[in-house]
């Protein structure tokens, strides 16, 4: 008997111990969740873009995998990526990302199928009849989408076919093809992987404009022919102080429609150098954003445009504006995260 109480009270000495080692840091994950836990909890996803050549470091891998349970490809799935030369392909980029998603639990979001930019040099300066060029454009569709057949979730099938006044974007597709590409596309996409989601995606569409209108009204009339449509991405560059006050009411009508709507490529940039004020702009913009998002019922989740202001687009494309992510340059979160987070929250 003496033995069986000395074993139990040692037994309950170890327990006792787990408790007091573990609950400190038990607590300190519940007060400090990570952005895809938030998320999560209210059903939606918070991805980002990935650069390929990135995953490579340590603290940017970690990041990327910790904090957001979705992954679009910044540039290693566009046209000019995985086929550079016709006929030739090169999926290795655009494969490290998917196996990247497989490993960490992730969805993954594909980025892009049809786009006037980052085209071959064969395509976009080749010569070919009407026939031949829908012929490239829906096999193009079809063999990117079957190769990754039920590894992606969601696809950006057509991207950016408006002009900012409303009128469809003169790209090699619109102007030999017409708007028919567009329902073309969708149809090829639906055919390769009939359980993958699709959207069309464009930028300064988030409020309400002449070009969101022309958005909406061909997402109603695509809608009404049939084509298999899933959802609308907006993009969402936006500028610090500038979020558009009618994007709630924008996302509603498109919703209403019966797709999905997201929140694609989000980021809210500066003039630069950035101080305390701008931040703090910069932070509530982003908490702004996502609860807009939570407000929409069929608004299902968030990506960053990357999350480190040292990987952004947004300097070499806007001289002298940038800051325009979550973390700093050094990989440090910036107000703008924990802001995020609360709105990602609901809170």
């Amino acid at each position: 008997m003496k033995l069986l109480s000395l074993r139990s009270a040692a037994l309950g000495a170890t327990a006792a111990l787990a408790v007091i080692l573990t609950a400190p840091s038990q607590t300190a994950a519940a007060a400090n969740p990570t952005l895809r836990e938030v998320a999560d909890r209210t059903g939606r996803f918070v991805g980002t873009a990935v650069n390929d050549g990135r995953l490579g470091d340590g603290t940017y891998a970690n990041i990327a995998k910790s904090e957001f349970s979705s992954v679009t490809a910044e540039n290693a799935m566009k046209w000019g990526s995985v086929e550079p030369n016709r006929g030739q392909f090169n999926w290795a980029a655009a494969d490290r990302l998917v196996s990247f998603a497989q490993a960490n639990q992730q969805k993954v979001y594909g980025h892009t199928l049809v786009w006037h930019s980052q085209m071959p040099n064969w395509l976009a300066n080749g010569s070919f009849s009407n026939t031949e060029l829908r012929t490239i454009m829906t096999g193009h569709v079809t063999t990117q989408v079957a190769r990754y057949k039920g590894k992606v979730q969601r696809w950006d099938v057509v991207n950016e076919a408006f002009n900012e006044n409303g009128t469809l974007r003169a790209s090699k597709f619109y102007t030999q093809l017409g708007q028919s590409y567009i329902a073309d596309s969708f149809r090829a996409a639906r055919a390769a992987d009939p359980s993958a989601k699709l959207f069309i995606n464009d930028f300064n569409t988030e409020g309400t404009n002449a070009k969101s209108d022309a958005l909406y009204n061909l997402v109603k009339s695509l809608k009404s022919q049939g084509v298999p449509i899933d959802g609308v991405g907006f993009q969402a560059h936006l500028i610090v102080g500038q979020v558009p006050s009618t994007m709630k009411a924008n996302l509603q009508r498109f919703a209403d429609l019966g797709v999905e709507v997201v929140i694609s490529e989000l980021d809210i940039r500066m003039t630069t150098p950035a101080d305390a004020t701008k931040l703090q702009q910069q932070a509530n913009d982003y908490k702004s954003v996502a609860r807009t998002c939570l407000a929409v019922a069929r608004c299902t989740g968030i990506t960053v445009w990357g999350f480190g202001d040292r990987d952004s687009w947004v300097p070499g494309t806007f001289p002298g504006q940038g800051a325009a992510n979550l973390y700093d340059t050094n990989y440090q979160p910036k107000p703008a995260y924990n802001a995020f987070r609360d709105g990602l929250a609901g809170s």
